[in-house]
């Protein structure tokens, strides 16, 4: 009998899917297992190839599977997509994740340590209270708008809304002031949970030696180094730079054909928060001319000049990326090279 040289799961919240494969590629078992047989079965299984797609309590199940012996591999979802024949259900998604997975040029993910995934989950929460934050001020400018009170637009002017609601020539309801007093008591809540988030944050960078060696790097503060250090598990995943800016999507989208080449927009692939932290890195250095020829010479206010605004920002984004990518495998901080 075969013995077993990879197996496929297909992750689901509940059950998961396994399909077994020889060496050569052949089937030699279908099981559905829920969480804590899955555990239990690859406890007892012999050291094998387990591969499963990049997705949600991927790492979590590939940090398990290397603490029994195993070898995980977790592939990106779309470069499992041309293996699946013919139509879908579960177990031919796992099939098409072991095949995928012998292939000799797949890419794979190193898995994310609990620490990374810890930062993500602080980074995510933060970013859900900015956006509570922003809902709930709209909502009590829409309100005052109701009764002929328009507030200027910004977090800043929220300290003078009852300000405004005195300097209004008409008494309003006291009802309606109520309701206006609670949402603003939750818009300071919502401050003050942001402030904690960010505080967490700053008091883990501080004891990551990488993260202090990425903000070395002009426009690169403590959030956009947490998100580096997050969603990169190992920056020897990318051959160099180019590859990992390409990753993050600020490379233009190539559209090519009879030895034609097309080059389109940036192809925003990727990890869009982290290309978003690298284009607010890059604007920040764009705004102070200064400040962009002492750390990136006359190229930066060469292309300024000759190339729209925010065209100029995402080539620096590009820059600013790769240099990351630099600073993270050889451990080095940024340097002015005149």
């Amino acid at each position: 009998m075969q013995s077993t040289v990879i197996i496929g799961i297909d992750i689901g919240k509940n059950l998961f899917h396994l399909v077994g494969r020889d060496k050569v590629g052949r089937e030699i078992f279908r099981h559905k297992f829920n969480r804590t047989k899955l555990i239990q079965f690859l406890s007892c299984h012999e050291p094998v190839v387990v591969a499963m797609e990049s997705c949600g309590g991927c790492h979590w199940l590939a940090r398990k599977c290397a603490s029994y012996g195993h070898t995980p591999k977790l592939i990106p979802p779309q470069y499992v997509k041309p293996y699946v024949k013919s139509h879908k259900n579960d177990f031919i998604d796992a099939d098409a994740i072991g095949e995928a997975a012998s292939r000799p040029h797949m890419r794979f993910v190193t898995a994310k340590s609990e620490e990374a995934q810890v930062l993500t989950v602080i980074r995510r929460v933060r970013a859900a209270y900015i956006k509570d934050r922003t809902a709930c001020m709209n909502r009590i400018g829409s309100m005052l708008l109701e009764f002929g009170i328009s507030l200027p637009t910004g977090h800043h002017q929220m300290k003078n809304v009852f300000q405004r609601i005195m300097d209004h020539d008409e008494l309003l309801p006291p009802l309606l002031l109520l309701e206006v007093k609670q949402h603003f008591d939750h818009y300071e809540l919502l401050n003050s949970r942001i402030k904690e988030q960010e505080d967490k944050l700053q008091r883990i960078m501080r004891q990551q030696e990488t993260a202090k060696l990425l903000q070395t790097i002009p426009g690169v503060g403590p959030i956009t180094a947490c998100c580096c250090l997050s969603a990169v598990a190992n920056p020897q995943d990318f051959k160099n730079g180019r590859n990992f800016a390409a990753w993050i999507g600020l490379v233009p989208y190539q559209y090519s054909t009879g030895g034609k080449s097309r080059l389109l927009g940036i192809s925003k692939r990727g990890n869009k928060e982290l290309r978003e932290m690298f284009v607010h890195a890059a604007r920040a250095v764009m705004w102070r001319d200064e400040s962009a020829e002492k750390y990136f010479g006359i190229w930066l206010i060469e292309l300024k000049r000759r190339k729209p605004f925010n065209v100029a920002v995402v080539a620096l984004a590009n820059k600013i990326a790769r240099i990351a990518w630099s600073v993270m495998a050889e451990q080095k901080p940024f340097e002015i090279r005149n």
